[in-house]
C-alpha cells in the first residue's frame, strides 16, 4: 500500500510514460542517478519489463512506483496523476515517451487501415496532452516544472514507419509549441526529436540491411542509442531554464 504523505517530499519526482523499455527505460535511469524519484509506467503488456526497470531504478538509491496505466484514456490518465499526489504529494518533470506505430509503406495508402490510425494517434498525441491536463495542478507548484515531450524527426521530415506515425509526431510537435504557451511561465514545454534509434521497434520493424541503408547517408551514420536520447531529455527538464516550446533534432543529421 502507498504511504499518504500530508506534504510534499524533499526529493523531484518525474513521471516518464512508456519507461519500460528503451528510450523510456533509460530515461528513468538518468533521472534516478541525479536524485529523481520515479514514477514508471507500462500500457499493460510490459508488466516484467517494467519491473526490471522498477528493480535498476531502486538500485539508484530512488524511490519509485510501477503505474500501469494507458494514457490515451483519460480516467486512467488522471488515476494515475493521483497516485503519484497519494505517494509524494508532488511532481516536478513529466517525459511523455509512450509511443507506438506501425510499419506501413507510405505509398500503401490502404495498407493503413482506420483502426491503426486512430491507435497510433491515441496514444502519440492525445496521451502527452491528456498526461499534461492531468499533471498541471501538481507541476505548477514546483519551481523549475518542465514537461519533455519525446517526439520524432518524422513529425518534421514527414519519412518514418508510417504515414500515420509522422502525422501524429507532426501534431506532437504542434501541441508542445502551443503548450509551451498555455502553461508559460511556470511550466517549460519542449520536445526531443530522435532520429532513428537502435530499439526493439526498429530492430522488428527493419531488416539489418534496410537499417544499414538507413544510416548509410547520414552525416553521422549510425543508429542512436536510448542512453543518447534520455541525456537530451535530461538536459530539456533540468538544464536550461530559458528554453520552452523548443523542438529540439537529435537525429545524427538525418534531417539536413
Amino acid at each position: 500500500m502507498l504511504a499518504n504523505n500530508n506534504r510534499p517530499g524533499k526529493k523531484k519526482v518525474v513521471l516518464v510514460t512508456g519507461s519500460a523499455t528503451g528510450v523510456g527505460r533509460s530515461t528513468a535511469l538518468r533521472f534516478a542517478r541525479q536524485g529523481f524519484d520515479v514514477v514508471i509506467n507500462y500500457p499493460g503488456a510490459d508488466r516484467q519489463e517494467a519491473e526490471k526497470t522498477m528493480a535498476e531504478v531502486e538500485a539508484c538509491s530512488a524511490s519509485a512506483i510501477l503505474v500501469r496505466c494507458d494514457v490515451s484514456q483519460d480516467a486512467e490518465v488522471v488515476e494515475m496523476i493521483k497516485q503519484i499526489e497519494h505517494r509524494w504529494g508532488r511532481l516536478d518533470v513529466v517525459v511523455n515517451n509512450a509511443a507506438v506505430t506501425q510499419f506501413v509503406e507510405h505509398a500503401d495508402l490502404d495498407g493503413l487501415d482506420v483502426e491503426a490510425w486512430d491507435s497510433i494517434f491515441a496514444v502519440n498525441t492525445r496521451g502527452p496532452f491528456l498526461v499534461t491536463r492531468a499533471s498541471r495542478r501538481l507541476l505548477v507548484k514546483q519551481p523549475g516544472a518542465a514537461i519533455v515531450n519525446v517526439s520524432s524527426v518524422a513529425g518534421v521530415t514527414g519519412q518514418g514507419s508510417s504515414v500515420a506515425y509522422c502525422a501524429s509526431k507532426g501534431a506532437l510537435n504542434t501541441l508542445t509549441k502551443s503548450l509551451s504557451r498555455a502553461l508559460a511561465p511556470n511550466i517549460r514545454v519542449n520536445a526531443v526529436c530522435p532520429g532513428p534509434i537502435d530499439s526493439r521497434w526498429l530492430r522488428k520493424g527493419m531488416t539489418e540491411e534496410q537499417i544499414a541503408d538507413l544510416v548509410k547517408p547520414m552525416p553521422i551514420p549510425r543508429l542512436s542509442n536510448p542512453d543518447e536520447i534520455a541525456d537530451v531529455i535530461f538536459y530539456l527538464a533540468t538544464g536550461t531554464q530559458m528554453t520552452t516550446g523548443q523542438l529540439l533534432m537529435v537525429d545524427g543529421g538525418c534531417s539536413i
